[in-house]
């Protein structure tokens, strides 16, 4: 028996069949059309349609795409009232693991945590994606997710019942923190002059990243109180024109924890270096016919403007190969700092602190190969009792 339809195009039958949707600022009404291979199937489509509407859904919301919601978010949104760092992330993300896949052009309303669910396990376990990245993707889908349902797209968040993909290799944290020695430490501290000395002693004395150095203001250093206070950080951002062009610049952002926001004891030892190095850096300023003021930067080039983070790093490298030093990333300083407190029995809870990690968890994953050993060293304190 042939299927009754009422509708042809393209070449293609169809049953079509309309429906009163609301009326216009004239009073006239405005309907939409339904396509289905049959009648039921218009019908099918009309009620679900309906019901969205019922329940409060944008009259479009079984039109729009994921990528063209995406981008009206991203351009309109993200960009506007988010900051540079941000907008960068979530354009990368988009642009890496959304854009070109299938994802992008499905129908919003279609999108079920299954979808995601083989979205995720192809990323993982085709395209060898790390778990942080799919991690990272589920967060921007679900940031994204809910502004959709803010604006009616959608009623519920599909990432919220997406199970993540369990990692099955054991990553070897201790190669990837590998802190300096002690003779190594002397060895760079012997070689390194101007601000590459200063900037090394500084973040082996507090563990401060690599942005928060460049940052740091004479406002930031309270010496009475032998303190220093972090709040903001130096980058490189990239800066949208528009959906196509960008551009990139320099600029000093506020972080986007709360417990980056915190203050840092400075080494006592420490203290009249970083003095004398402020001495200099006035000179400096005074030099090229400038002020060094509470809010001036005290890291800087020759001629006192920002030092660029890339820069820094050549010279970082350049530093290590003259000190005779095997090389590793200059965040790895950090990781020196962290170590040897956990090699003085400090408490897992005030590194954290003082590293600004937004949860203990981050701290003790990165240096569990360093707790095992302060462990020991404490039960041998109770050598006595036997």
């Amino acid at each position: 028996m042939a299927v009754k339809t009422n509708y042809e195009k393209n070449g293609n039958n169809y049953f079509r069949i309309t429906a009163l949707i609301g009326k216009k600022a004239d009073g006239k009404p405005i309907r939409k059309e339904f396509y289905g291979k049959s009648k039921k199937e218009a019908e099918t489509k009309k009620n679900e349609y309906l019901k969205g509407l019922n329940l409060g859904l944008n009259s479009n919301f079984n039109e729009i795409t994921l990528g063209e919601l995406i981008k009206v978010w991203l351009f309109e949104v993200v960009k506007i009232y988010a900051s540079h760092s941000t907008m960068d992330r979530y354009e990368g993300i988009y642009r890496n693991y959304v854009k070109e896949t299938t994802l992008n052009n499905l129908k919003l309303n279609s999108i079920k945590p299954l979808t995601l669910q083989r979205h995720y396990n192809k990323l993982y376990y085709e395209d060898k994606k790390s778990i942080s990245v799919i991690k990272n993707l589920n967060k921007f889908l679900k940031t994204f997710f809910n502004y959709a349902i803010k604006e009616d797209y959608m009623l519920s968040n599909p990432c919220v019942r997406v199970t993540m993909p369990v990692e099955k290799t054991v990553i070897d944290e201790e190669k990837d923190i590998d802190p300096f020695t002690l003779e190594e430490i002397e060895k760079i501290k012997k070689t390194a002059k101007n601000y590459m000395r200063m900037i090394f002693l500084l973040d082996l004395g507090t563990g401060l990243r690599k942005g928060e150095l460049l940052a740091l203001t004479p406002a930031d250093i309270n010496f009475e109180k032998e303190e220093i206070y972090i709040n903001k950080s130096l980058k490189k951002i990239k800066v949208f024109d528009n959906e196509t062009k960008y551009h990139y610049e320099t600029a000093i952002e506020v972080p986007k924890t709360k417990n980056s926001i915190r203050i840092v004891p400075i080494p006592k030892k420490l203290i009249p270096i970083l003095k004398n190095y402020i001495i200099e850096q006035k000179e400096k300023y005074l030099s090229n016919g400038l002020i060094l003021k509470e809010n001036s930067l005290i890291f800087t080039t020759d001629s006192c403007t920002h030092i660029d983070g890339v820069n820094m790093l050549k010279a970082w490298k350049r530093l290590l190969k003259r000190a005779g030093v095997r090389y590793r990333r200059f965040h790895n300083v950090r990781h020196t700092f962290a170590s040897q407190l956990f090699y003085a029995h400090v408490e897992l809870k005030t590194v954290q602190m003082l590293l600004g990690h937004s949860n203990i968890n981050i701290t003790s994953e990165i240096y569990i190969h360093v707790l095992p050993q302060s462990k020991i060293d404490s039960i041998e304190k109770i050598n006595h009792l036997f």
